[in-house]
C-alpha cells in the first residue's frame, strides 16, 4: 500500500493527469489502426483476398457459412500463410515494444532498446549456436526459443553489470558496453558460422536479416505462451516502474525492491526478445521507436505507456511486414531491413535531441 499511495501522490500532477485521461482514447485508436493494418495484411499479396472473403473463410472454418464466394487457393493462402504470419507479427511486435519500454524505464535512458543493448545479438548467438551445434531438435520447437532466451539474458545481464556504478546506471557506459558486447557477440557468431554447413548457413541468414516468412501455426503455438506471458507480466510491473521513475533512492524509501524489479524486467525483456529472435530473426528498432511515440501520445505513466507500446509495436511490425512483402512483389524485402530503414533515422534524431537537451554526453 505504501508504494501505491506514494507513487500516486508523486505522479498526480495536472499534466500527468491529463496524459492519463488521454491514454485510453489513444489506446482505442491504436487498436483500430491495428485492425485496419491487419485487414490490409490479410488482403494484399500475390493472391488478392477481399476483406469479405477473409471473413467468409474464417467463419467457414467454425461452421458459419456466408454467401460470399472464395477459391480453395485463397483459403489455403489465408489459413496456412497470411493468418499465422499476422498473428506472429502481432505477438513479436507487442513483445519487442513492451520490452523496449520497460528497459527504458529500468535504465532510465531513452536510447535503451533490446537490440542496442545487446539482447538481440545475444539471442541471435544462442539461436545460431543451437543450429550449428546440432541442438535444434533437443526440445522440439521450443529449442531455438530457449537457446535465444538464454543468450539474450546473458547479454543483458552483462551489459547491466557494466553500466552500473555506485548504484546508478550511466548512459555513456550503457551505450559503450552495448557496443562492445554487440561486437563480441558478432565475433562469436562469426566463429560459429565458419564451421556451419550449407544448410545451416541458409538458416543462419534468416536470423541475421529477420523475416516472418517462416511463420507457421507451430511457431505461433510456441510464440504465444512465451511472448504473451512476457508482455502481460511486464504490464503488471507498470506501477513499480512508475515508482522507479522517481529515482532509485526515492523508490527505495517508498519500500520498492529496486534491484529485484530490475532483474525481473531484464529477464522478461530477454524472454520476449529471445523468443522474437528465435522465430523471426533480428528485427531492430521496434523497441526504440514505439515507446517514444507512445510516451508522446499517451504520457509517461507506465500503466498507459506499456499497453499503448504493445499495441503500437504490433501495428508497426504488421505494417513493416506488409511493406516488406508487397513493395517489390513477387520478391520480398527482409523485415529487419525495413525496420532498420525506419528506425535508424529515428535513432539519430534521438541522439541529437539528447545531446541538445543535456549539452553533450559528458
Amino acid at each position: 500500500m505504501t508504494i501505491g499511495v506514494g507513487a500516486a501522490a508523486a505522479l498526480a500532477t495536472p499534466k500527468r493527469a491529463a496524459t492519463r485521461s488521454a491514454g485510453r482514447p489513444m489506446l482505442v485508436s491504436a487498436l483500430v489502426g491495428l485492425g485496419v493494418v491487419s485487414t490490409l495484411s490479410l488482403s494484399f499479396g500475390a493472391v488478392a483476398i477481399a476483406p469479405a472473403q477473409t471473413a467468409a473463410i474464417v467463419l467457414a472454418k467454425i461452421g458459419l457459412a456466408l454467401d460470399i464466394g472464395f477459391t480453395q487457393q485463397q483459403e489455403a493462402v489465408l489459413l496456412a500463410i497470411r493468418l499465422p504470419r499476422l498473428v506472429l507479427g502481432v505477438l513479436i511486435g507487442a513483445g519487442l515494444a513492451s520490452a523496449g519500454a520497460a528497459l527504458q524505464a529500468v535504465f532510465r535512458n531513452p536510447l535503451a532498446d533490446p537490440a542496442l543493448v545487446g539482447v538481440s545479438s545475444g539471442a541471435a548467438l544462442g539461436a545460431i549456436a543451437a543450429i550449428v551445434l546440432g541442438l535444434a531438435g533437443v526440445a522440439g520447437p521450443w529449442t531455438l526459443a530457449l537457446a535465444a532466451f538464454g543468450g539474450g539474458l546473458f547479454a543483458s545481464l552483462a551489459i547491466y553489470r557494466f553500466a552500473r556504478r555506485n548504484g546508478r546506471t550511466e548512459v555513456t557506459t550503457l551505450l559503450l558496453a552495448g557496443l562492445a558486447t554487440n561486437a563480441l557477440l558478432a565475433a562469436l557468431s562469426g566463429l560459429l558460422i565458419q564451421r556451419a554447413s550449407d544448410p545451416q548457413l541458409r538458416s543462419i541468414v534468416f536470423w541475421q536479416l529477420g523475416s516472418l516468412g517462416g511463420a507457421t501455426w507451430t511457431s505461433v503455438l510456441v510464440a504465444t505462451p512465451l511472448l504473451a506471458s512476457a508482455a502481460l507480466l511486464l504490464q503488471r510491473l507498470a506501477r513499480p516502474l512508475n515508482v522507479l521513475s522517481l529515482g532509485e533512492s526515492e523508490a527505495a524509501h517508498l519500500g520498492l525492491a529496486t534491484e529485484r524489479l530490475k532483474l525481473q524486467t531484464v529477464a522478461l525483456a530477454a524472454l520476449a526478445t529471445g523468443t522474437a529472435v528465435a522465430l523471426a530473426g533480428i528485427v531492430g528498432f521496434v523497441g526504440l521507436i514505439v515507446p517514444h511515440l507512445a510516451r508522446l501520445l499517451g504520457g509517461p505513466d507506465h500503466r498507459r505507456l506499456l499497453p499503448l507500446s504493445a499495441v503500437g509495436g504490433a501495428f508497426l511490425l504488421v505494417l513493416a511486414d506488409l511493406g516488406a512483402r508487397t513493395v517489390v512483389q513477387p520478391a520480398e524485402i527482409s523485415l529487419g531491413v525495413v525496420t532498420a530503414l525506419i528506425g535508424a533515422p529515428f535513432f539519430l534524431y534521438l541522439i541529437e535531441r539528447t545531446r541538445r537537451a543535456h549539452g553533450g554526453w559528458g
